[in-house]
């Protein structure tokens, strides 16, 4: 029998458990126990929130990759290829190295069924484990307390932000969230939290088990400069550590606020330079995501962007710059709050090209056309993403902005509309 490839695992594993999604530690406990596995790393960071995490994990990692260490960091989901999830000093793994850890878990497993996003986890700590690595950072994908990441006992806890976003899983409440998040907590290991107005479910959690809490605001906090922005935190002893005169960054500075703050607990050098450096080097395909493109002879700008629930777009939105050339590509799962997600973007766009996402789970483009239209505003509907931004680059005039965002769906697609710009298999050409 011919051992299966990567696409071969990956259409196995969707099929192997009766539901996507299926919250709880049990069956991945067991089947990590009959792996044998221990800690993926010496040490162990946890990131979770509504928003954030990607962001929080890339500036994370940069830090601790300045100082000649090695991190894994595990993250989900992805936009091309699955390789994504699993990063060792920015290096993906490669297909075989998945596949020997899937046919690992798959070989312990037994009986016991895992969602596809269970066994992904297991074959991660799987691969941490065999790369000797000074820090793992984890991810967590859907909460916190049942999420399979949260079978590690972390080091240092990290919770982005709270908002409302997958409420049949997580409740329609900020406090049910902040419970659901605060799961990642451990007795007596510090906790940080980048949300100014934390939840009493989480202070709560945070007194129940002796967690030394830093927050954003009181602990740490950043502040906006002319040019720049200055920074302020604790370090493990309780000292004032502070840098001033940080340059601006393209990833929201808020989440390297809070990495800083993590950075801060571990005992690591602390050079200005070399911190200014690493944040400035930290990269996530898809958060604030600008590319040059030449259409036909007219240079564009296409701003990428995975924000897909009221506080992303909120954020969004307060970063965009002023401008009335703004055309915009957006697509939305059926789950989410479409109201909430395009009301904070109404006024910084002139005309909407909307369209269906490749999944079942997408919201049809005449959902999204008919709530815009209600909303006043100018909107297409397409039978794609790749149609609906190739129209928004037929319309724009030279130097306009297109915003695509919505899904982490609809920026694949775009990105992968992209790469054949860049091959030169469509007309026109694009510049990185």
């Amino acid at each position: 029998m011919m051992p299966r490839s990567l696409g071969d695992w990956l259409s196995y594993l969707e099929q192997l458990h009766p539901s996507a999604i299926d919250m709880g530690l049990e069956r991945s406990r067991e089947v990590a126990q009959r792996l044998g596995l221990g800690r993926p790393a010496k040490r162990v960071i946890t990131v979770t929130g509504t928003n954030g995490k990607g962001s929080t994990c890339a500036f994370l990692a940069s830090l601790l990759q300045r100082q000649g260490l090695t991190v894994g960091v595990y993250s989900s989901p992805h936009l091309l290829r699955y390789n994504e999830r699993v990063v060792i000093n920015g290096r993906e793994m490669g297909d075989d190295e998945l596949c020997q850890a899937f046919a690992a878990v798959e070989a312990a497993r037994g009986e016991i069924s895992l969602t596809y996003f269970e066994m992904g986890t297991l074959a991660a700590f799987w691969l941490f484990e065999r790369s000797a690595l000074d820090f793992a950072i984890l991810e967590v994908g859907l909460g916190g307390r049942l999420d399979a990441v949260n079978l590690i006992d972390a080091d240092l806890a990290l919770i982005t932000s709270i908002g409302l976003d997958h409420a049949d899983w997580l409740g329609d409440s900020r406090e049910s969230v902040a419970f659901e998040k605060a799961g990642i907590l451990r007795q007596g290991r510090p906790a940080l939290c980048g949300d100014l107005e934390p939840p009493q479910s989480l202070l709560t959690q945070v007194t129940n088990l002796a967690t030394p809490f830093f927050l954003r605001g009181r602990d740490y906090d950043l502040a906006m400069t002319e040019n720049g922005w200055h920074w302020f935190g604790h370090d493990r002893q309780g000292q004032l550590v502070q840098l001033h005169d940080l340059p601006l960054l393209d990833l929201p500075m808020e989440n390297a606020a809070l990495a800083l703050q993590a950075y801060a607990l571990l005992d690591l050098p602390w050079r200005a330079d070399e911190l200014a450096e690493a944040l400035v080097g930290a990269r996530i395909t898809g958060r604030l995501d600008r590319r040059q493109l030449v259409w036909k002879g007219k240079p564009l700008s296409v701003l990428l962007d995975v924000g897909h629930n009221p506080h992303a777009a909120q954020y969004l939105a307060g970063r965009l710059a002023s401008t009335s050339r703004r055309l915009a590509v957006f697509g939305l799962l059926a789950d989410k709050d479409l109201g909430g997600v395009v009301q904070p973007l109404l006024a910084q766009v002139r005309d909407w090209a909307v369209a269906p996402l490749p999944t079942s789970r997408t919201r049809p483009a005449a959902e999204l056309e008919a709530a815009l239209r209600k909303q006043g505003a100018s909107v297409t509907a397409y039978s794609s993403v790749a149609a609906a931004l190739v129209a928004q680059c037929e319309h724009a005039a030279a130097g306009d902005e297109i915003l695509l965002f919505g899904s982490f769906y609809c920026v694949a697609e775009a990105l992968e509309w992209l790469a054949r710009h860049s091959r030169g298999d469509m007309q026109d050409g694009i510049a990185g």
